[in-house]
């Protein structure tokens, strides 16, 4: 089994004022070289946001874009909507940006700051139709089981969002001393670990809040929840750039 130990404070950090910014990956101001990607997972911002700000419209292409916004409420708009589409804490936006999309996202509240999780994952298909597509995902449906996010047009899976990479998005939450043991679809697979709160053990590593573990070369890995733990999984195959 490789692993790659991300601690929280190893992250790009940047301070827009507006906007308090987090990179788990080399992104805009910030670049390691060391840290550009974890196979087709590219990007990992974790993000908070002032009341009434964001970003304004801006292009993206050739990439699967995904959104868990984590507190707050989420306004996103593209030139394939006229209206501005709310996303809140519990759903999931994704967007395949394909031949081209201009997109604004900002925060929906006049008063309570935005925090969120933008992920972009490295598609297999260059130049498809743009798309877009959200979904709510219920808490108790994750509750010391494995919850899928978002999934390949290829799986079987029909209750995740879709995007045209063999990835698998999923969320678990685990109570104090419990164990989950995850099996990763292939050998050819990664498992980007991110602690979104709590304190678990991976095969010996402790990780924290905000602390991430890249997991590659093995048919499974176990997890014990220390405390009370909510956990993101990025499942990707394992591309070099």
């Amino acid at each position: 089994m490789k692993t790659i130990v991300h601690k929280a404070d190893t992250r790009g950090f940047a301070n827009h004022g507006w906007l308090q910014a987090n990179h788990s990956f080399s992104f805009a101001g910030w670049f390691n070289p060391e840290r550009i990607h974890f196979g087709a997972l590219r990007v990992l911002n974790d993000d908070t946001i002032a009341p009434k700000m964001g970003f304004g419209t801006h292009p993206h292409d050739n990439m699967e874009i995904i959104t868990i916004p984590l507190k707050g409420v989420l306004k996103h708009r593209d030139n394939m909507h006229n209206d501005w589409q709310q996303v809140l804490p519990g759903e999931v936006q994704v967007m395949s940006a394909g031949t081209g999309v201009q997109h604004s996202e900002i925060n929906g509240s006049v008063d309570e700051y935005l925090s969120l999780f933008q992920i972009w994952i490295i598609p297999e298909k260059q130049g498809v139709s743009p798309r877009y597509d959200q979904k709510e995902f219920k808490p108790e449906d994750r509750k010391g089981k494995l919850q899928t996010l978002v999934s390949s047009f290829n799986d079987a899976d029909d209750g995740s969002l879709k995007i045209y990479q063999d990835t698998r998005l999923s969320r678990i939450d685990l109570d104090e001393n419990e164990t989950f043991t995850y099996n990763p679809k292939s050998n050819n697979h990664g498992v980007y670990v991110m602690t979104i709160s709590g304190n678990i053990n991976i095969e010996g590593h402790i990780l924290e809040t905000r602390d991430a573990l890249g997991v590659s070369d093995t048919k499974e890995f176990t997890i014990q929840a220390k405390n009370n733990s909510e956990l993101l999984f990025i499942e990707v195959p394992m591309i070099t750039l």
